[in-house]
């Protein structure tokens, strides 16, 4: 990878940063984009700056041979294309590479999703007779109450969480701003965790963050992920499980129980309602059981 082309992608992710507030972790995942690109690019002689149209249709076909998924080849267009209008405004360049080349077709399936039964089993799991196992238990309560992203979750702050409100104001992609209920249940194991638990771990450190780790310190991701399916194993649950599951199931379970998709839209935090949309049949498969029990011809 060339020196102009490492410049470059470092000033561009410099001004996601500064003007669109994105997170560390996207921020990092478009500069290993733009960096697997730059090699693919310099084994052609090009840079970024002098890319051609062939150029990318070359790196997509060089994804497809190396069984990518078409959510990455279009992830991948999506930063190139976010790249080329940053590069275009920059550098007065008026050649985009990305035009005419159309985003790969994706399916809309409803990713996997656990049923309410399976949900019980998951959060009965953790021993909350141990300080770990409440924390968990609470974390648990929580993600499935909000239907957070994993990253919202782990660094949600003693000032985002209101207990007497029963609410959690949420800092999501883009930084855009949303309030989202909590619930009884989860107001009720986060207070014994807060009240009962992180205290002990703390060990006197000073921190905002409301989850903690044994040493005192704030969860990590991946930390978060590898519990998760710890208990899911513990509770017999076979399916592959991560955090975004318990999300799915969020938002699943309230379309089943008659909330509407707008609603839900607000609540996951999604700019589109088309990014919600892939929940569309399960609303339409609840419309069709109340047609059926309510309508005197159902």
């Amino acid at each position: 990878m060339s020196e102009d082309d490492s410049g470059w992608i470092e000033r561009f992710c410099d001004a996601l940063w500064l003007e669109h507030g994105l997170s560390a972790h996207t921020i990092s995942a478009y500069r290993s984009d733009l960096e697997q690109i730059a090699r693919f690019l310099a084994t052609r002689n090009r840079n970024l700056a002098d890319a051609k149209r062939e150029d990318i249709r070359a790196y997509l076909a060089h994804l497809r041979r190396g069984q990518a998924r078409p959510t990455t080849a279009a992830r991948v267009l999506s930063a190139l294309r976010r790249f080329y209008r940053y590069l275009t405004r920059e550098n007065g360049s008026t050649i985009d590479p990305t035009t005419l080349i159309d985003s790969p077709k994706l399916s809309r399936e409803l990713p996997q999703s656990l049923s309410e039964e399976q949900v019980d089993r998951l959060l009965a799991a953790p021993d909350t007779r141990t300080p770990l196992g409440l924390r968990d238990r609470a974390m648990i309560e929580t993600l499935y109450a909000t239907g957070l992203r994993v990253s919202e979750l782990v660094g949600l702050t003693l000032g985002q969480v209101g207990m007497v409100q029963g609410v959690v104001r949420v800092i999501g992609k883009g930084n855009k701003e949303r309030l989202v209920p909590l619930g009884e249940e989860a107001v009720v194991w986060l207070g014994r965790y807060q009240d009962e638990v992180r205290p002990r771990l703390l060990k006197r450190q000073a921190t905002d963050a409301v989850f903690v780790t044994a040493r005192g310190g704030p969860l990590t991701r991946q930390a978060f992920w590898h519990n998760i399916r710890r208990y899911a194993r513990r509770a017999g649950i076979h399916v592959p499980l991560s955090p975004h599951t318990v999300r799915h199931a969020f938002a699943t379970h309230l379309l089943n129980h008659g909330a509407d998709l707008r609603a839900v839209q607000m609540l996951l935090g999604h700019a589109d309602l088309s990014t919600t949309q892939i929940y569309t049949h399960v609303a339409r498969a609840r419309l069709q059981e109340l047609h059926a029990r309510h309508h005197p011809r159902g």
